[in-house]
């Protein structure tokens, strides 16, 4: 008797760890206004600990354009906007000249927190090392996810880089589209802060020439 009722408890542990489990439901990206109060707590490298806030981007979910930046800057920093500082009012420039609609496109950073040093009370841009921006990159992706764009601006060498998950030659690459490791076209080009910081007697050459480089999405955003 008691063989046989091993027996059976037997069978019963080997149909227990046969039957396959329920699959977990696929998670759901978390919100943009959740993944800004995500990002503000961030420190999983120092820059969350200086920053005045985390800057997330902004726009329409499903936006047809993801324009990708570095960092925010200190105008960005202080207000919680993304493109709201100098940089941003020459990109707001070139895209009304292009007859783009700023609403229609989704602008962000491949890297949430501003990055400075102090030189007297001023705060001075700081490039990001790249133990940063790796350190930032799934909330990137975690926007990419919510947003799904169809195609991505990347704004400079370090949003290429993020993008592409390679070293990005900017010079050479610039104004033509690229395919990252999923698929999804990428268009290289300058920083408008690489404009600014420019020789002022090629600025006129180095517009026209950006111009051109962002003209390359306009059949993204001109054609709905």
């Amino acid at each position: 008797m008691r063989e046989d009722l091993g027996g059976r408890f037997q069978l019963r542990a080997t149909r227990r760890s046969t039957m396959k489990k329920p699959e977990s439901p696929p998670t759901r990206p978390r919100s943009i206004e959740a993944l800004r109060k995500a990002t503000d707590a961030c420190r999983e490298c120092p820059l969350g600990a200086n920053a005045t806030q985390s800057v997330m981007g902004e726009g329409p979910l499903n936006a047809v354009l993801m324009v990708v930046g570095e960092q925010p800057g200190d105008k960005e920093d202080l207000t919680g906007r993304p493109f709201v500082g100098p940089a941003g009012g020459l990109f707001d420039r070139a895209i009304a000249e292009l007859g783009w609609n700023r609403e229609r496109l989704y602008v962000t950073n491949a890297v949430k927190h501003f990055k400075f040093e102090l030189r007297g009370k001023r705060r001075m841009h700081k490039t990001p090392a790249q133990r940063e921006i790796d350190a930032c990159h799934h909330w990137l992706e975690e926007e990419i996810a919510r947003v799904k764009p169809k195609a991505f601006l990347a704004l400079g060498a370090t949003a290429a880089r993020t993008l592409l998950q390679r070293p990005v030659a900017v010079m050479r690459e610039r104004g033509h589209w690229q395919e990252d490791v999923a698929g999804r076209r990428v268009l290289v080009t300058l920083h408008p802060s690489a404009l600014l910081r420019g020789d002022p007697e090629q600025r006129e050459a180095a517009w026209a020439n950006w111009l051109e480089d962002l003209s390359v999405a306009s059949d993204l955003l001109l054609s709905r």
